[in-house]
């Protein structure tokens, strides 16, 4: 018999019993060609170790592709994590350097309220001591001119 497949095999089995001829009276029993089926058997046995042989490759094929996507299962996850968390920290940082900058602002913006202030304070304190020391000026230039009208009396006077 030519080298055949286990399924080729199994079913040339199959339909030789099932199409065997019965056995008369004695119920389920029928009569196959002895030497054909021992044949079909033998040829079964034969390629049964490297059909075995073809499934434990296959199996090992399975179990390597298996291993190797795990493996890159795990790589790429290791690697989204780490991207996850690189932005995290990134947003962490961004947040921070955000919440940074409104705080030195609110407090750039404190002190220019308070230099204002100060500066406003400073301003009308000068001009208070100057419009004084003008009052003071001009009164002396009033004193000074009635003393000098009353210089100029006695001196027409005594002329």
């Amino acid at each position: 018999m030519a080298q055949s497949t286990m399924d080729e095999l199994l079913v040339t089995l199959y339909e030789m019993i099932q199409d065997a001829r019965p056995v008369p009276l004695s119920g389920d029993k029928c009569m196959i060609e002895r030497e054909k089926a021992l044949d079909i058997l033998d040829e079964l046995r034969a390629n049964l170790p490297s059909e075995i042989k073809m499934s434990k490759e296959i199996v090992e094929k399975r179990n390597d592709i298996i291993a190797s996507a795990k493996k890159e299962y795990d790589v790429t996850l290791k690697r989204a994590e780490e991207i996850a968390k690189q932005r995290l920290n990134e947003n962490d940082l961004t947040s921070e350097a955000r919440r940074k900058a409104s705080d030195i602002i609110a407090v750039a913006e404190t002190r220019a309220r308070e230099i204002m202030k100060s500066a406003g304070e400073y301003c009308e304190d000068a001009m208070k001591r100057t419009e004084e020391a003008v009052a003071r000026t001009l009164e002396e230039v009033r004193h000074s001119r009635v003393d000098f009208k009353a210089v100029l009396r006695e001196q027409n006077q005594k002329q």
